[in-house]
């Protein structure tokens, strides 16, 4: 499956794969062969990043 290229549908769709299937962000990246970098940049864009403590993309404080 293609990853949604909305930002917001882009949010859910990673912190879903997270939570259930991923132990951290590398590891999905590399799994999927997508770019960490663009996920990055593309959530952070909406006010949101990585938080690798809790493993999921949270608002920007």
């Amino acid at each position: 499956m293609q990853m949604p290229s909305d930002p917001n549908m882009l949010l859910s769709y990673v912190n879903l794969k997270l939570r259930d299937y991923y132990a951290s962000l590398d590891e999905m990246c590399d799994d999927m062969d997508v770019s960490k970098t663009e996920i990055e940049e593309k959530l952070q864009k909406i006010g949101y990043n990585y938080d690798s403590q809790r493993n999921q993309f949270l608002m920007i404080q």
